[in-house]
């Protein structure tokens, strides 16, 4: 997988971002450690067990190879300890801004936990670890290794239901993108905290597996086809952006909004390289004019004309009308954003519906036709193109022969600031016989 390179880079250069599930609700379960699932007796197999339901291993894979093992370590290198001295902080491995992401959290309530209860071994500095994405494991810990449980019963106890795409979207979204609580503001990054970029479905495929979906993963948990993660993914990026823009982040005070909800390539250019256009930015918007994020709604629309085609205009208005509003006031934003989360909301039925290979393949060629039509070369929407194309071509099981054509827009895409609107646009318009 050719993104694996910028997926992986991005990761390190983040210093670990994590997909912790962070602060809980007082009652929640108590987190037991990743130690309590490392034994060889448990998940700490060195090889898989093929002839188990899981493979056992899956302690061992995430030490060796998951960079969420790193990420509380990361705030301990020398980058870290730059960005945190820049913002004032010494000691970054020990303030929550940092660890909220990059560690696990321990629920409030762990402390009054009578002393008869099961033992924890939680230690923050193990980092993002098994309980981060699977939930407090002190009511699930013992009984989920019994024979006779299920996966719904281990769900009730309090195990997060990661294998659903909605649930897994929101877990990582809480930190690939962020909440009204944790959030990756435009000071941390001017810092020298990397921007986040995030799509669901290639960033699954890129975690080392700790899992097989054989016969007895499907009966216990059933699959999850790769287009409804892609849209899953990007229905809930949309949705939480908008989130984001309705709360108090997007006027933190002063004269300057929260400049890390804009699309950060639309001022960080060189000035003589001019990226604007017309097509590109929408009606109303101006050139130099701040501009916020559109790449999740761009994805959508291109779904849009082709499973719902009756939908495509007000879709593409509320867009429009959610760019121009990010030029006036947060009231006006705060507006738009309401119009197109209702339009939103009408769209969810997609994550769930099924897709034949012909409709992949037809929004696989949307895609690159927004490329092709100077619609999608702002470098946020041009990354996404390229990851939801190469996602669908592992869905159509035709990336083998695809390969080749994905690379050159890949390799278009490598850096933010040395990306080229037009010479994407000129590339996608070559290969568009490939698709």
């Amino acid at each position: 997988m050719k993104w694996e390179w910028v997926v992986l880079g991005m990761l390190t250069m983040a210093l670990g971002v994590g997909v912790a599930q962070g602060a809980q609700a007082p009652g929640e379960p108590k987190h037991m450690g990743v130690a309590s699932c490392a034994s060889s007796v448990c998940h700490g197999k060195s090889a898989p067990q093929l002839n188990r339901d899981v493979l056992l291993n899956e302690y061992s894979v995430w030490t060796r190879s998951d960079r969420h093992s790193q990420a509380f370590n990361r705030l301990k290198s020398a980058r870290a300890l730059q960005i945190g001295a820049k913002l004032g902080i010494a000691n970054p491995s020990g303030e929550k801004i940092c660890t909220v992401c990059h560690a696990d959290a321990q629920p409030a309530s762990a402390a009054a936990t009578p002393a008869t209860g099961p033992t924890s071994k939680f230690r923050q500095s193990d980092g993002v670890g098994c309980e981060a994405c699977h939930g407090g494991a002190e009511r699930w810990l013992d009984s989920h290794a019994q024979a006779s449980a299920t996966h719904k019963e281990n769900i009730a106890r309090g195990m997060y239901p990661t294998d659903q795409p909605l649930q897994r979207a929101t877990l990582c979204l809480s930190c690939h993108l962020g909440t009204r609580d944790r959030f990756a503001t435009h000071v941390i990054m001017g810092a020298g905290h990397p921007r986040l970029s995030f799509e669901l479905e290639t960033y699954t495929a890129l975690q080392p597996r700790h899992y097989d979906v054989d016969d007895d993963y499907i009966r216990r948990k059933g699959v999850i086809e790769g287009m409804d993660l892609w849209v899953t993914g990007q229905l809930e990026s949309a949705a939480r952006y908008l989130d984001l823009l309705d709360s108090a982040l997007l006027m933190p005070g002063g004269m300057t909004p929260e400049l890390s909800l804009y699309d950060c390539y639309s001022c960080h250019h060189s000035l003589e390289d001019q990226r604007w256009s017309r097509e590109r930015a929408g009606s109303g918007v101006q050139p130099g004019m701040l501009r916020l994020q559109r790449q999740s709604f761009v994805m959508l629309q291109a779904l849009a004309g082709i499973i719902a085609p009756a939908s495509l205009p007000d879709l593409q208005q509320a867009t429009d009308a959610l760019m121009r509003a990010g030029q006036a006031n947060p009231a006006a934003v705060q507006a738009a954003a309401a119009r197109l989360r209702a339009g939103l909301k009408q769209c969810e039925p997609w994550s769930s519906r099924k897709y034949s290979p012909a409709e992949i393949i037809q929004v696989r060629k949307a895609l690159l036709r927004l490329a092709v039509e100077d619609k999608a070369s702002d470098f946020a929407v041009a990354e996404q193109v390229v990851m939801g194309m190469e996602s669908m071509s592992y869905t159509l099981k035709d990336y083998s022969q695809r390969k080749s054509s994905l690379d050159v827009l890949f390799d278009k895409v490598k850096s933010g600031t040395g990306f080229s609107a037009s010479q994407f646009a000129e590339a996608a318009r070559k290969l568009q016989s490939q698709f």
